[in-house]
């Protein structure tokens, strides 16, 4: 059985229960580089350092907890997906991993497009600099008011996801006078081997137009008959934090159908298809994804496979990587508070952070790695729990991990591959204000969202 195939969770995966751990690694001074952002190291006094500067002066100056963002590897991992998808086929960045205005100049720079699913997101990206037209809006439930802004504004697609999200999008156009591009979320069918609560294509689930009944085709047959808008093409997403290519076979070989059913009914070939996101990384060093250019060419002989036997132009292909870019080029600072050995069982070590920076273990059951990062430790290792400040006992950052056992209060220590749905997803729980990111390159370090104050949590609660 593996334990490294799925660490969304347990829920559609044959993971070891709890009470099975792999045996600790032979030096716990290592740094995993599948697991740790690219400039990431230890020094010759065994500190860790991120893009040239050391965690100790960044503790000191951006405080704890904080999130550490590798802005050089952030961008090498952009080039490398628009490099392997080419000038024939689009990326776009998902916003929903994480997002600034930092974040939205970087993608502009190297070359990607943006993916954003709430006003809050269309907003970041447009004052960020993003063109308007390298923007697509998804989302289940769009406002019309957001709906009329993406259209003001002049984004490039809108992926609808229900009848009423059709005629809203038209009507929209239709007032501003423009032909608004669009793409209709097709739910395939596929249930992608990940947990239930991020599989997003089987049929019983809020996203996209069903395949089955019809539902899409009719969809289809809606979007073509208004004059405001343009079909672009499909659109579908299986899921997350995927690492077998098998859902994506089976979700083109299903879109691609409704495309040669579009073509036989309409006469019309459908430009574009997109294959979502989802794309796993490594959070421990048992799992090993792939890399954009093995999926890119796979995903390309998938397509090209299914439009040949269809006898279809093969269309342009389009992807959202989000999780897959930012997740591996950040890690969370945390300082040590407390340790309390149980004898027999682990040790539980309190940081001063927790499922208010990183729902993610709480939420999905999700893995993690963790290293001592203030020194170098000789000391035997210790079946450590890393636990939060807040008051739930499923306050969890790392569930089993191993650090060196003089770790003790006052220490550092890194938890990696928290660049995506970290801040994301961050909360205010217990009055907690959220951690700051800060992006670090070439022995500069700046915050590029500021830590919250009190004083932030205070000026929202009008007595």
């Amino acid at each position: 059985m593996s334990r490294s195939a799925h660490p969304a969770g347990p829920r559609h995966g044959d993971v070891l229960p709890e009470g099975h751990y792999a045996a600790p690694p032979a030096d716990l001074n290592v740094l995993d580089e599948k697991v740790w952002a690219r400039t990431v190291e230890r020094d010759e006094e065994g500190e860790v350092r991120i893009g040239g500067v050391g965690v100790r002066a960044l503790a000191e100056e951006f405080g704890t907890p904080a999130y550490f963002l590798d802005e050089t590897d952030f961008r090498a991992r952009c080039r490398a997906w628009r490099e392997a998808f080419g000038a024939d086929a689009d990326v776009f960045y998902a916003g929903k991993a994480f997002l600034s205005r930092a974040v939205v100049r970087w993608l502009t720079e190297e070359g990607l497009n943006l993916d954003v699913c709430s006003g809050g997101e269309l907003s970041t990206a447009l004052v960020g600099g993003m063109p308007a037209g390298r923007i697509a809006f998804h989302g289940n439930n769009k406002s019309a008011a957001e709906i009329e802004r993406a259209v003001e504004a002049g984004v490039g697609r809108i992926v609808v996801d229900s009848f009423e999200e059709i005629e809203r999008v038209a009507a929209a156009a239709r007032t501003a006078g423009v032909r608004q591009g669009v793409q209709i979320r097709v739910t395939v069918g596929v249930e992608a081997h990940t947990h239930e609560f991020i599989a997003t294509a089987h049929e019983d689930q809020k996203f996209g137009l069903s395949l089955a009944g019809g539902t899409a085709a009719e969809a289809v047959r809606r979007a073509l008959a208004e004059d405001s808008l343009e079909l672009l093409g499909l659109h579908s997403h299986i899921g997350s934090q995927i690492f077998d290519m098998s859902g994506f076979e089976v979700s083109a070989r299903r879109v691609v159908a409704l495309l040669a059913q579009v073509r036989d009914e309409h006469g019309v070939e459908l430009a574009e298809i997109d294959l979502g996101g989802g794309l796993g990384i490594a959070y421990t060093s048992e799992d090993d994804p792939q890399g954009p250019a093995e999926i890119a060419k796979a995903l390309r002989e998938i397509v090209g496979r299914e439009c040949e036997v269809a006898r279809l132009a093969v269309p342009r292909i389009s992807v959202e990587p989000g999780r897959a870019i930012v997740g591996p080029t950040a890690f969370t600072l945390y300082r040590v508070g407390t340790i309390k050995p149980l004898p027999g069982l682990r040790t539980y070590v309190s940081v001063d952070g927790g499922m208010s920076d990183n729902i993610r273990t709480a939420l999905y059951d999700a893995e993690y790695s963790v290293a001592l990062a203030s020194r170098r430790s000789d000391a035997p290792p210790m079946l450590a729990r890393v636990v939060g400040k807040h008051c739930e006992s499923g306050d969890i950052v790392v569930r089993d991990a191993y650090l060196p056992a003089d770790t003790g209060p006052g220490d550092l220590i890194a938890v990696p591959a928290t660049g995506a749905y970290c801040r994301s997803m961050a909360s205010n729980y217990n009055h907690t204000p959220r951690p700051p990111v800060v992006a670090v390159a070439d022995g500069r370090a700046g915050a590029i969202v500021r830590r919250e104050t009190e004083e932030d949590l205070l000026r929202l609660d009008v007595g």
